[in-house]
């Protein structure tokens, strides 16, 4: 095993949690950590407390919190869990919340894709559809249906825009150019992105790397990949690679990937499937997931040794999901993949083989049930074994705990539990500071 250096903190393992949760917990009225569900019907967000003994939720008193867009598609904390970024479809905006000691919401700023420079509004992307955060939570990267010049009447190419994110605040910066431009081009209909953990090398990758002091003792460079998963023009879903420029935030092509502004020619990637909805980067930095909800099917990848970052296809890959899998997230120790199946309503767990990237057990023998229609699924980050899901059909959050050996769900007492309606996607944060976890190499 190996200590991550830099990036998310996830649970240490064993029984020293116990203890040093323990003495957390009694301090903070039991509250291990705080779970955030939007609402696309209402643009509200929901807030509950996890009970760290049980998992269960208790909603906190002033939620659901007014948002600040319309039909909110994605919610994503920064790595301290200090603040959360609410991502609006329809209005193409950023809501930033500050999260208080107490689990309470507080919005801080409005933030429109088409920035403001100069005094001029500059036209960005619209529609945007999800975003993520890099692990020193340094950048939002928000994906978007939509480039300038085009319209749901006339659709065309989509993007992927780079804010850089202020340390003290959590407001979010000018759009990051990309040769003249305030987004990265990408291909039809872009639905997900990931980015990857800082990865150290003893000699220079071949893409955008930066040489750290605590890389190898200062010679030696990280390297940080993004993976966006595009559908495109059906069956040319792919996923785009690019390399992060760790100071300034921009994303550059890996070389097994190519894409222009043009709009009759499709980009190209890794293939990913028929209709793939959701990609994650397990925690080591050396496996890749896409979920493909019109097969039914989890693709799995090996991000290249040789340092290009480019992937290739794992042996044991696809594995079978449940019915329309559309969501998926790995644990803060990289052991277990988990998917939510919209149509099947069940959350799949999956042991992930360290040695090369494949998937164990099968969704259909071994998943849980949740209510109806889950749209995502999310872990909180301080005990890392309790599973929430947004139920779109149901209106409710569904909780599970997880066996943190053998990857097993079961249902939280009292579950699921009445959320707004229609919610759109959940999301955790820790209450406070907790130990630093163990990864797997």
């Amino acid at each position: 095993m190996k200590w991550k250096s830099i990036g998310r903190a996830a649970l240490a393992t064993g029984m020293s949690l116990g203890i040093g949760l323990g003495a957390t917990a009694c301090s903070r009225d039991y509250t291990v950590a705080y779970v955030y569900a939007t609402s696309a019907q209402t643009g509200t967000i929901s807030a509950f407390a996890v009970d760290y003994q049980s998992g269960a939720l208790t909603q906190i008193t002033g939620s659901p919190f007014q948002g600040t867009g319309t039909t909110p598609v994605a919610i994503v904390p920064s790595p301290n869990g200090k603040y959360i970024y609410v991502v609006n479809n329809f209005t193409s905006a950023i809501g930033v919340y500050a999260v208080g000691t107490d689990g309470k919401l507080y919005g801080q700023a409005t933030t429109s894709l088409s920035p403001v420079v100069n005094g001029t509004v500059i036209p960005g992307g619209s529609l945007p559809t999800a975003a993520t955060i890099d692990s020193t939570g340094s950048f939002l990267y928000v994906t978007f249906t939509l480039q300038p010049g085009y319209t749901t009447a006339s659709p065309g190419k989509g993007g992927v825009t780079i804010f850089p994110i202020n340390q003290t605040n959590g407001l979010l910066g000018t759009p990051v150019q990309n040769n003249g431009l305030y987004y990265v081009p990408v291909g039809n209909n872009p639905v997900s992105i990931a980015v990857s953990e800082p990865i150290c090398y003893t000699t220079a990758p071949a893409q955008q790397v930066t040489l750290n002091a605590s890389c190898n003792s200062g010679t030696g460079h990280y390297a940080v990949y993004a993976y966006v998963l595009d559908q495109e023009t059906a069956p040319n879903a792919a996923i785009l690679g690019f390399s992060q420029n760790m100071t300034t935030g921009s994303l550059a092509l890996l070389s097994g990937a190519s894409c222009t502004t043009t709009a009759n020619v499709l980009c190209t990637g890794y293939a990913a499937g028929v209709r793939p909805s959701s990609v994650v980067v397990e925690p080591t930095t050396r496996y890749v997931y896409a979920a493909d909800e019109a097969s039914n099917q989890i693709y799995g990848y090996q991000i290249a040794n040789n340092t290009t970052g480019n992937l290739t296809g794992l042996r044991s890959s696809p594995s079978i999901s449940g019915l329309y899998p559309v969501n998926l997230t790995v644990d803060p120790r990289g052991k277990f993949l988990l998917s939510a199946n919209q149509n099947s309503n069940t959350v799949g767990s999956y042991a992930i083989n360290s040695a090369d990237g494949s998937l164990g057990g099968v969704a259909g023998a071994g998943a849980a049930t949740v209510a109806t229609a889950p749209t995502c699924v999310a872990i909180e980050p301080a005990l890392g074994i309790y599973v929430y899901t947004s139920n779109s059909l149901d209106g409710s959050i569904s909780g599970l705990q997880m066996n943190p050996s053998t990857g097993a769900l079961t249902t939280i007492p009292n579950s699921p539990f009445p959320t707004t309606t229609l919610p759109s996607c959940v999301t955790a944060v820790a209450n406070g500071s907790h130990a630093s976890s163990v990864v797997n190499p």
